[in-house]
């Protein structure tokens, strides 16, 4: 069922009909003036569908609803085709109760999740993209995005339309973060309800689908963040109809756990397995990030986020797409193939990296950065190895942290100085640039641009955003939205220097709106931060068309520690076609002598220097090489490319020392 059409019955008459439905829940026009409707509802004995109206219609001028009956099948599905179409607004009536309900699989919810569900025709859509090949994980250059603050309108459509400037600087794949329908006026979309429909905050379905068909024709991936380990606390309905979508016994950090492996879970299974598919097939995503799946239990045969890719990579047929997991406990078998044990992922955040260097920026390291001292090695080993822990114990967490991956490709380790997480941990939402001295920043981010791993940037952060981004959420009731403010609050205060009652009375409240407002990036940046611009664009210009850093070779990189804040990467390459990468986060420090044999050119070769981060184009103090005849010298806070070339003069000639002789 999870990759072919679902062949349903109706009778009409004395005649059954066979109907060939997409999936297998939800409301899917049949092309005859009908509507077939599916649903899981094993706590109803009779349910109907109400039609009350169509989309554009003024609310209350609308006749009073039509009811429909559905059958019932043995295992509590209800099902039928009734007149109706697509813009059909409709909600389900359970045991002719008064009450009203969304469809939990509704492809879009104009009035939010507490309103009526709409009928929606994907085939209205006409897509330009069939020669889309899709993505793989190697060469990306990953943008994370929230739609809702990435323009000032806040939509698709406006998002749209900065689509062009992002291929232009060279962005590969925007990551958009979640969309599925959440109650409210604002929201990180973290706390979804509606899994199946495109929340109507940012536009209609089809100004989605415009935007993804936008981005392929510039070269553009677009991959979707999505949660799969709860549901939001307002608006969500599946209770009404199953005792069973939830783990009521078994909670994470946002509340109970979805049923993915207990009584009664393989329709709750079905229903997250087709929603992967349904994102791929419909809106022609190009993969999915999985967010925090160390929440979604499962002890299953078949770990459901592995079941959920390999159904989406079936439904997107001849198209490449990229499935990445953010795991906090850092679980390297979500990247293994099955057949070992693994999940058939091709990527995973890793945090280790941005704790790495948030301390090296910030010479901060409370709270969960405790563990990460930012010291040369760690950059080294992720450079190497990806995750830094990876079995080793772990003092914040006083446990064993991570499991093995020093084969894992280093393209599957995606790695950031900012995400939405991150910016918004910190007590007023400010940008990593704020955090430390400039010159620190400009090198830290050509070592995140031009380092063997996938790097990831945040909305803004290539033009130097000065606009904060914090927690914001529009959600419940006044007790609700309490709740949500005093959590948040509490979160944030396991940083001791957020912890104090000063610094708590200044944080921003989640639930008001100036909090989301003032999160909207503002475009015109781009020509103000040009020293921030230009160095995001020259390191991504150079990572995409060098021969060597645009290449994501296992075992291709090894490093050196040439001092307390400064070291050494070296990109091997065949034929000679070699990188150095000198990092030095510290003041300037002379290196001689210099007994560290990965400084030293291949034979026949010397050091050219092709970019440093010291460029006054950048806001730098000029750009100075870091070797001469004299021997290596590296430049304060700074970080400095150079390739092998052929040597433009023969070597020098050692000068004959000799002992004086004793008078």
């Amino acid at each position: 069922m999870h990759n072919r059409s679902l062949t349903a019955e109706r009778k009409s008459g004395m005649t059954d009909v066979k109907i060939d439905r997409r999936y297998p829940i939800g409301a899917e026009p049949t092309g005859d003036g009908k509507v077939h409707f599916r649903i899981w509802a094993p706590k109803a004995k009779r349910l109907e569908v109400a039609i009350e109206g169509q989309l554009g219609t003024s609310r209350g001028t609308e006749a009073p609803p039509t009811f429909a009956e559905l059958e019932r099948d043995a295992v509590g599905y209800f099902s039928g085709a009734i007149e109706a179409e697509a813009g059909s607004l409709y909600r389900f009536r359970l045991n002719g109760a008064g009450d009203l309900y969304p469809d939990p699989a509704s492809r879009f919810q104009p009035e939010g999740p507490h309103g009526p569900s709409c009928v929606v025709d994907p085939s209205d859509f006409k897509w330009t993209d069939q020669a889309w090949p899709g993505i793989k994980m190697p060469g990306q250059i990953m943008y994370e995005m929230h739609v809702g603050t990435f323009t000032p309108e806040g939509t698709w459509r406006a998002a749209m339309k900065e689509l062009a400037e992002l291929a232009r600087i060279g962005i590969t794949v925007v990551e958009m973060m979640p969309i599925a329908d959440f109650p409210g006026e604002f929201g990180w979309g973290y706390d979804g309800v509606d899994l199946f429909a495109p929340t109507r905050l940012y536009g209609m379905p089809d100004d989605l689908r415009a935007f993804i068909n936008e981005a392929h024709s510039l070269g553009l991936g677009v991959i979707l963040d999505v949660v799969y380990n709860h549901f939001g606390p307002d608006g969500n309905y599946l209770g009404v109809f199953s005792g069973d979508y939830l783990h009521q016994e078994r909670g994470n950090d946002w509340g109970d756990s979805i049923n993915f492996d207990g009584k009664n879970s393989e329709p709750v299974r079905e229903f997250f397995v087709t929603n992967g598919r349904y994102w791929i097939q419909e809106f022609h995503f190009d993969g999915f990030r999985f967010d925090a799946t160390q929440s979604i239990h499962d002890e299953s045969d078949e770990y459901i986020v592995g079941a959920i890719g390999r159904a989406a990579r079936l439904a997107a047929g001849n198209r490449s797409i990229i499935l990445v997991a953010e795991n906090e406990p850092q679980e390297a078998k979500l990247i293994r193939p099955r057949s070992v044990g693994g999940d058939d992922l091709d990527g995973v955040w890793n945090d280790d990296f941005h704790h790495s260097a948030y301390v090296a920026m910030t010479g901060r390291h409370e709270a969960y950065y405790s563990d990460h001292r930012g010291r040369p090695q760690e950059f080294i080993s992720a450079a190497k190895y990806g995750y830094l822990f990876q079995g080793q114990p772990y003092w914040w967490q006083d446990a064993e942290r991570g499991m093995s991956a020093l084969d894992a490709p280093p393209a599957a380790f995606v790695s950031f100085l900012e995400n939405h997480d991150q910016v918004a941990n910190s007590a007023q939402g400010a940008r990593m640039r704020f955090e430390s001295s400039p010159g620190v920043y400009r090198a830290m981010t050509a070592l995140l641009l031009l380092g063997p791993w996938t790097p990831l940037l945040f909305q803004g952060e290539e033009f130097g955003a000065t606009t904060p981004f914090v927690f914001f959420a529009d959600i419940g009731d006044d007790n609700l939205r309490e709740a949500i403010r005093a959590g948040r609050f509490e979160f944030l205060a396991q940083f001791p220097s957020i912890a104090s009652p000063e610094v708590q009375r200044t944080l921003p409240v989640p639930t008001r709106r100036e909090t989301f407002e003032r999160c909207k990036l503002n475009l015109a940046e781009r020509e103000t931060g040009r020293p921030f611009y230009d160095l995001h664009r020259d390191l991504i210009r150079l990572r995409q068309e060098d021969s060597r850093f645009q290449r994501q070779i296992l075992r291709g990189v090894d490093g050196a520690v040439l001092g307390e804040r400064s070291f050494v990467l070296r990109f091997f390459g065949e034929h000679d076609d070699e990188r150095l990468l000198i990092v030095n986060l510290g003041p300037a420090q002379p290196f001689i002598p210099a007994p560290e044999p990965l400084l030293a050119p291949p034979f026949g070769f010397e050091w050219e220097m092709i970019w440093s981060s010291d460029d006054e184009r950048y806001g730098g103090p000029g750009a100075l090489k870091p070797i001469s005849d004299d021997g290596w010298s590296l430049p304060a806070e700074a970080t400095v490319a150079l390739r092998a070339i052929p040597e433009t003069r023969p070597r020098r000639k050692p000068i004959e020392r000799h002992a004086r002789k004793a008078k």
